[in-house]
């Protein structure tokens, strides 16, 4: 009876949950990357992962995208399979990574088609539900004006909007994005905001590796690493949680509230106006 509680306890926490980590580890070379990472990540919800330098984020995600080897379980709500079908799972999870190079002498709006390859059978063309969410995709991150430049052509900040379109293009449950503000110019990051909130408008899960901290606390959730390890999980809002992100960034910096919106300053400057 016990365990059947827990098999009906454990569906409950799936359906609210968009992936369950149990025991993680990770290794590159001899480095042990990822120290027994063990989280739920919420479905519908905007999650940031924050941390130093070398404190394995960006490993994380990758492990959550099956990109690097590592030991434990990950467990995705939408995926009955425990080792799902790639191209399924490739439906299910879009990726943006950073400094992503390659593919320089396609035009972009065959870079944000590559976010349709699991949709379409082998050798097929494109179908006009594959066109419509290219364009949607490019429209979205401004890059249709200029679809057919190839890659090799843009600016850092057009080809990450690029890259960020093809993601997009996927329609996918679940969105990774390691660093996705690099080198974009202050408001093409508004224009990223404002595309994860419509992402989790529509019950779409987003976790991202991001360093710019006022923009993280934007979020619903903050992991916060360092050493590999989990240091606290909690809502963004939360003291405890502004606490945890201090901490790990040896108290140099500051989460304060100004004109009702969270924000990390350096010490020496939050330390002005708290004396106001």
């Amino acid at each position: 009876m016990a365990h059947v509680l827990a098999q009906h306890e454990s569906r409950n926490v799936m359906k609210s949950t968009a992936i369950q980590i149990r025991g993680v580890n990770a290794h590159l070379g001899s480095a042990h990357i990822l120290r027994d990472i063990n989280i739920d990540l919420k479905c519908g919800h905007w999650i940031n992962i924050i941390g130093p330098n070398g404190a394995g984020k960006s490993t994380l995600l990758k492990v959550l995208a099956g990109l690097t080897h590592y030991s434990g379980e990950v467990r995705f709500s939408h995926l009955s399979e425990s080792i799902p079908n790639p191209k399924v799972k490739a439906r299910h999870l879009a990726w943006l990574g950073q400094s992503q190079m390659g593919a320089d002498d396609l035009s972009v709006y065959d870079v944000a088609m590559l976010g349709r390859l699991p949709h379409q059978g082998w050798l097929s063309t494109p179908s006009t539900e594959d066109r419509a969410a290219v364009e949607q995709a490019l429209r979205q991150t401004q890059a249709w004006e200029w679809r057919e430049r190839s890659l090799r052509e843009l600016s850092g900040g057009e080809r990450q909007r690029a890259l960020l379109a093809r993601a997009l293009a996927v329609k996918a449950e679940i969105y990774l994005m390691d660093e996705p503000l690099a080198n974009l110019d202050p408001p093409h990051q508004v224009d990223w905001l404002e595309i994860v909130k419509s992402l989790i408008s529509e019950q779409k899960t987003v976790i991202s590796v991001l360093h710019e901290i006022s923009m993280a606390l934007l979020g619903d959730e903050m992991i916060v690493m360092n050493c590999g390890q989990i240091m606290h999980q909690g809502i963004s809002s939360d003291k405890v949680t502004h606490r945890a992100i201090e901490s790990v960034f040896e108290n140099r910096i500051q989460i304060m509230r100004i004109n009702e919106q969270w924000i990390s300053l350096p010490r020496m400057i939050s330390d002005k106006y708290s004396d106001k």
